[in-house]
């Protein structure tokens, strides 16, 4: 009586009610042992589940764990649709956010959980930098520092030892999620806004084969050449400028010479970020004319700004997209 159970499905297509210490055997390659109160842990890592909302048939959770690649605390989101809590494996989108946000913004404003449903598609979004580190300056500017990560491995100290958020999203996060939800393996795709769909764009770019699609929102396409792009680069990775470029998606795509690569680029017209030259997605379209190996879809939305009223507007399309390319 007053017991907390946690529901969580499980890899072979049962779901199981625990409330003391339960081995769990079907979890894939790690020994693992769920806990009551939201714990899931491996011999590497541990999950606490700090919420879960029915939605749409399915579950939004938030967890926490400890970060190795960022030496924090991390908190992220997971939509579990109908499918993954029968224990059925599916396929699963990351979606990484832009400047200020933490993982609640895209949870709370996009509406990306009813087409996810329908899809039967897992989705991860992180946060957007570290938090919970001593770093001078960290909270001093909107655009660098805590919310502003801008997805790449610092180099620059003080934040070469925390602020690895390129590594945290493309290995780090892809083995807690591989280790502890029911994902199919292999069928792996990757979404972002504005700094999120720079993320996007480069984790896709400098990993061929890791993700089998990827879009954008926005993207902050050309940073070595827009102002915020600038001066996050300069903070993070020093005054070189080739050390600039191998963080940059539109000078990525100009050397891509991988497994060919399709890239959804979506743009509000209206966007005032746009107009100020902090986008630059017409630099990185221009590089893929170039190049046989880059295949692009852009969309221009006109009358759409920044805002999450844009994304929630065509997230179901770009839902749809991963999951054509995911599941076939």
């Amino acid at each position: 009586m007053g017991r907390n159970f946690l529901r969580l499905p499980s890899v072979s297509g049962r779901s199981s009610f625990v409330y003391s210490i339960v081995a769990c055997s079907n979890l894939p390659k790690r020994r693992s042992i769920v806990l009551s109160f939201g714990h899931i842990m491996t011999e590497n890592m541990t999950l606490e589940q700090l919420s879960a909302n029915k939605c749409f048939e399915g579950e939004q959770r938030v967890y926490r764990h400890r970060s190795d690649t960022l030496k924090c605390d991390m908190t992220f989101g997971v939509f579990l649709p109908p499918a993954a809590l029968e224990g059925k494996p599916c396929p699963v989108l990351f979606f990484l956010s832009g400047l200020t946000c933490t993982h609640e913004n895209f949870i709370q404003k996009s509406g990306f959980q009813q087409p996810a449903a329908r899809h039967n598609l897992i989705v991860v979004n992180p946060d957007t930098s570290p938090r919970g580190v001593e770093i001078a300056g960290q909270d001093d500017a909107y655009d660098f520092g805590s919310g502003a990560g801008f997805y790449v491995d610092a180099k620059e100290e003080p934040w070469s030892k925390h602020y690895k958020m390129y590594s945290y999203v493309t290995q780090e996060l892809v083995d807690v999620v591989n280790a502890n939800l029911p994902v199919v393996p292999g069928r792996r795709g990757i979404f972002g806004h504005s700094m999120g769909g720079h993320g996007a764009l480069i984790s896709a770019l400098k990993n061929p084969g890791l993700y089998q699609s990827v879009s954008a929102f926005a993207p902050i396409a050309n940073p070595t050449e827009c102002p915020w792009g600038k001066k996050a680069f300069a903070g993070y990775l020093g005054s070189n400028p080739d050390d600039w470029a191998l963080w940059d998606a539109t000078h990525l795509v100009s050397q891509y010479e991988s497994t060919p690569q399709e890239l959804f680029i979506d743009q509000g017209a209206a966007d005032n970020f746009l107009a100020g030259k902090q986008l630059l997605p017409e630099n990185l379209l221009a590089a893929a004319d170039g190049n046989d190996h880059i295949q692009t879809i852009f969309k221009q939305r006109e009358g759409y700004d920044h805002s999450y009223f844009y994304i929630a507007t065509f997230v179901a399309e770009h839902i749809a997209y991963h999951a054509a390319l995911l599941t076939a």
